[in-house]
């Protein structure tokens, strides 16, 4: 077997959190674990045992935990964990909070703020206020269409507190796109930005706002956060209030938490929406809570204290797994702007002078500091940067690779893998483990992931199969909104293997534990019948130093699938022959000759959702003549045109 690129010291597992847990385990339960194996073989063995027992040593605060923690445990759907608990996700959340930094923000032109953990409480007392005055009620939305901001976290908080349900998205979003999502769910809360900065560019958004509020007619209040402007102008946006004048008549004081069920609703959150309007994911308080609590503690070994960074928009699931980052008394780092404006050093910058411990982004975030030659090693100090989370796609082992030679010798380098669908993890880190090239490192806690043949049977190690979950866990979606008989749900995600959550990625366990995920299993090739994960060939072709992109679909071709692959070059560049062949070459020496595409053909953009993932089904429909059913949902719809009409697929 390989060699790990970084093996824990020591010092630093002793001190980590999953062995505190262990110790906890075998002196109040009487069970010990020799590693994390036994642990986890335990925990998806007795999920009932491990999640009163993960309940009691991480001190959730809830005005009963009850008798019941499982019922009906062998149904997906219909398992439920906690039936009797009573708890509220927003107390649990500012628990840690007091005179000292719980957030600190910084925006691409350099406006930078600090608010305290009791400043963060007063913001959040007053907004659930304000929401009960209007007379919000638990299971009533509030929406926020805002930047990554502290305030949006008091927003959502607010509500949380009273029982509302919170939904967002980022301001860079069209109306129709917050229309095919808001307009699903009818908020009588939206809060909003007066604009936004982006790459140098300062963007009024208060005519989108307007119009995006026009298409809501259970709208009950428009409120506007200054960002742009400290005082905007509303005189054109009727019925808009500045939060300031919004929260006037509340002070500051204890929070109204309301504590409600365990699978009281707390977020809805939305599918990219490339194959059809966005599914309204709702998701339980409880199962959230629990969820990232043993992310956060047990797998990112996050401790109170640490500066916890993450790259994200309110638009990618990973704003809602941030947030939860004070659930263990974490400060969260906020930014908001381009990750490559003025260039890519901006989020090093800042993770140099405000000392991050723990820095999360996407693997397209580090491909594209590996193609940019950036080399924070040489130019930065990163001394306290414990951890490097990565998510949003495949890292490929290339990236592992730049982070160890050009980021930091002695981090421990996670990437994590899961969706929105459940808002967290499958695969994770594991901090007491070694980090081995291109692996994620472990299956999470109680999380009993498999890869299944089409048959439904178990895949052998190093074997390809589909990523399921074998048993329910506790963030199970509640289901879809508007969906009254759950069959839309049921059919996402249980339809294809009985009573097995599939979760539509395709993957294979490695001798180490780990897992190496190939990319989306709707998205695989399949060439005279070999499936092949479109990962496997991105792998190969970014390597190539022309390449900034690329993109690969199977194409129906002769009664068979084709692969076809498209590519981004850098600026100036034309595929040639000379090109094409190194392509090839590198594809058959380093994956394998069914790897190799039968057309290569070259594109001046890729297109992408608005958290940065490439959509290679969207990419297919429009090869074949099929319609794009939601372009709204893709954050350059106009690249979709580079793909249609091609002459070269035809023969």
């Amino acid at each position: 077997m390989s060699s790990p690129m970084w093996t824990p010291p020591p010092a630093r597992v002793a001190a980590s959190n999953m062995r505190a847990f262990m110790a906890w385990q075998a002196a109040e339960r009487g069970r010990a674990f020799p590693d994390y194996r036994a642990l986890h073989a335990w925990s998806v063995a007795d999920l009932e045992g491990f999640w009163s027992d993960f309940w009691d040593w991480s001190g959730v605060i809830a005005e009963t935990k009850g008798a019941r923690i499982l019922i009906d445990g062998d149904k997906m759907p219909g398992a439920r964990f906690f039936p009797d608990a009573k708890l509220n996700f927003a107390e649990n959340l500012l628990r840690h909070c007091g005179p000292g930094p719980a957030i600190m923000f910084r925006r691409e032109d350099g406006l930078e703020r600090i608010m305290s953990g009791d400043e963060l409480k007063a913001l959040v007392a007053r907004i659930a206020k304000a929401l009960l005055a209007m007379g919000i009620e638990p299971g009533d939305r509030v929406a926020g269409f805002l930047p990554n901001i502290p305030e949006a976290i008091a927003c959502m908080a607010g509500a949380a507190s009273i029982g509302a349900v919170w939904t967002s998205c980022s301001p860079d979003f069209g109306v129709q796109g917050v229309l095919d999502r808001f307009g699903q769910i009818a908020p009588k809360v939206m809060i909003s930005v007066d604009g936004y900065v982006y790459a140098g560019k300062r963007l009024d958004i208060r005519d989108k706002v307007s119009a995006v509020a026009d298409g809501l007619p259970g709208l009950e209040k428009l409120v506007i956060v200054p960002f742009l402007q400290d005082t905007p102008d509303l005189a054109d946006m009727p019925g808009a209030i500045a939060l300031e004048d919004w929260l006037a008549p509340h002070a500051a004081g204890p929070i109204p938490f309301k504590r409600l069920p365990f699978d009281h609703p707390l977020y809805i959150l939305y599918s990219s929406g490339t194959t059809g309007a966005p599914k309204c994911i709702i998701h339980r308080a409880g199962g959230i809570l629990l969820q990232h609590l043993k992310e956060y503690s047990l797998h990112a070994d996050i401790k109170p204290g640490d500066r916890h960074f993450y790259f994200t928009t309110l638009g990618w699931m990973m704003w809602n797994w941030l947030v939860s980052g004070l659930t263990v008394g974490a400060t969260l780092m906020l930014y908001d702007g381009s990750p490559f404006h003025p260039d890519g050093n901006v989020l090093w910058d800042y993770a140099d002078e405000r000392k991050f411990n723990i820095f999360g982004t996407s693997a397209k975030f580090i491909e594209g500091c590996l193609k940019g030659g950036i080399d924070p090693q040489t130019t930065h100090d990163l001394s306290e940067l414990k951890i490097i989370l990565s998510t949003g796609s495949v890292l490929v082992p290339e990236g592992f690779d730049y982070v160890y030679a050009h980021v930091k010798q002695d981090v421990a380098l996670a990437s994590i893998s899961g969706g929105t669908d459940l808002c967290a993890c499958f695969v994770a880190g594991e901090p007491t483990a070694p980090v081995y090239r291109g692996e994620i490192q472990a299956p999470a806690l109680a999380m009993d992931v498999a890869t299944l043949r089409d048959d439904g049977t178990r895949s052998a190690v190093g074997e390809k199969g589909e990523l399921c979950c074998m048993r329910p866990f506790p963030s199970m979606p509640l289901g879809f909104w508007a969906d009254p008989d759950g069959a839309k749900y049921f059919d996402a995600y249980y339809s294809t293997y009985p009573n097995v959550w599939r979760h539509g990625d395709y993957a294979a366990f490695t001798p180490h534990g780990g897992m190496i995920i190939y990319g989306r299993s709707d998205a695989t090739l399949n060439p005279g019948g070999v499936r092949i994960g479109t990962a496997e060939i991105y792998r190969q072709v970014e390597q190539l130093e022309e390449v900034v992109e690329s993109i690969v679909i199977g194409q129906e071709f002769d009664g068979d699938t084709r692969v076809v692959l498209f590519v981004k070059l850098r600026p100036g560049l034309t595929l040639d022959d000379d090109l094409v062949q190194r392509l090839r070459r590198r594809i058959r020496d380093h994956a394998s000759p069914r790897h190799i595409p039968a057309k290569v053909l070259q594109v001046a953009d890729i297109p992408r959702t608005r958290s940065g993932k490439i959509v290679e089904l969207a990419v297919r429909d429009i090869v074949h003549g099929r319609p794009i059913k939601n372009r709204e949902a893709l954050d350059n719809p106009q690249a979709l045109e580079h793909f249609r009409d091609r002459p070269e697929l035809a023969g």
